[in-house]
């Protein structure tokens, strides 16, 4: 492993089927999730992603080419712009990309993303720490 190293990139879809299921396993039924009505009565463009959803999207990237999620140590990001989910049976695509960002001499490499939906970025400074 290398600073620089590229992880596979993924694309991941998000349709409003599975914001109604990630919804009962979160136990977080806002309506912004799952009504249109409202999330647009709230000045939002449409249904919206959980973040938390989003960012487990974003952190497959990682597990995925780790092979072994044990090994992940740490994950962060910021919200920084809503996943807006249509009303479509593709719903949103969230594009995220990965690198080695830094190898640290304790056996801990971070990990920094870019995680993308409609072509803008929606998770500010997403990072793992793994254990190399």
């Amino acid at each position: 492993m290398n600073v620089g190293d590229e992880l596979a990139a993924l694309e991941v879809r998000i349709t409003r089927d599975q914001l109604v299921r990630y919804a009962g396993a979160a136990l977080d039924f806002n309506p912004i999730h799952w009504n249109e009505a409202f999330a647009k009565e709230v000045g939002l463009p449409d249904v919206i992603a959980h973040g938390m959803l989003t960012m487990a999207v974003a952190g497959r990237v990682v597990t995925d080419w780790l092979g072994d999620p044990g090994r992940l140590v740490d994950f962060s990001a910021r919200f920084t712009r809503p996943v807006v989910v249509p009303n479509t049976p593709e719903g949103a695509v969230v594009e995220i990309t990965g690198k080695v960002g830094a190898l640290q001499d304790d056996g801990i490499a971070r990990i920094d993303l870019v995680v993308k939906s409609d072509g803008k970025t929606v998770l500010g400074k997403p990072q793992a720490l793994i254990r190399v």
